[in-house]
């Protein structure tokens, strides 16, 4: 299953990182690369929905989707928070705050799997809350401007990002408190 259409639109989302921050590195006018940058970021993000929608709709899920799938979104989200953090456009502790909850969580849930209570670590609310946070206040601040002439990105963006980073510590808390009594069960 490494190359059905949903595991390609998987497979785009992380080969769409170096264009992404390659955008940056264009000799055209800045508002340009900001505008492509925050587009591409935008259809790449939907293939997110658009990949499982399709996997269970072609019935093409499968385990190999199913892991690739968050890695790819991590390593959109965590590149796209490295070059808005070099840019200027987000804090460093924002930068540390959601990659390293992203690593942490990952390693958490790979822990659980290996002893059998993935359950207490599954996905939940607070998590797709930031993640919406997130998916959100990336492109405002890719776009870091005028919007419509009206909504000023940069100003959302920074806002939005600073509560991704709040509910990042929310959740990693949260998972890591369901997590602790199968670790207490187990480690003994």
């Amino acid at each position: 299953m490494f190359w059905t259409i949903p595991t390609l639109m998987t497979w785009a989302r992380i080969a769409a990182i170096p264009l992404i921050v390659g955008v940056f590195y264009l000799p055209i006018e800045p508002a340009s690369r900001n505008l492509i940058a925050t587009v591409m970021f935008v259809v790449f993000a939907a293939t997110d929905w658009l990949d499982g929608f399709l996997a269970r709709k072609l019935n093409q899920v499968s385990a190999f989707g199913a892991f690739l799938d968050p890695v790819a979104d991590k390593f959109l989200v965590c590149a796209c928070v490295l070059v808005l953090v070099h840019l200027g456009r987000a804090d460093v502790f924002v930068g540390l705050i959601i990659i390293g909850r992203e690593i942490a969580i990952s390693a958490l849930r790979e822990w659980m799997a290996q002893i059998g209570a993935s359950r207490s670590v599954a996905v939940h609310m607070i998590g797709k809350l930031k993640t919406t946070a997130q998916m959100v206040a990336i492109p405002f601040l890719l776009y870091d401007g005028l919007l419509f002439g009206l909504i000023d990105t940069h100003l959302w963006g920074v806002w939005l990002i600073w509560l991704a980073a709040i509910m990042t510590v929310w959740s990693m808390v949260y998972y890591l408190q369901k997590a602790l009594p199968e670790i207490r069960a187990k480690v003994k």
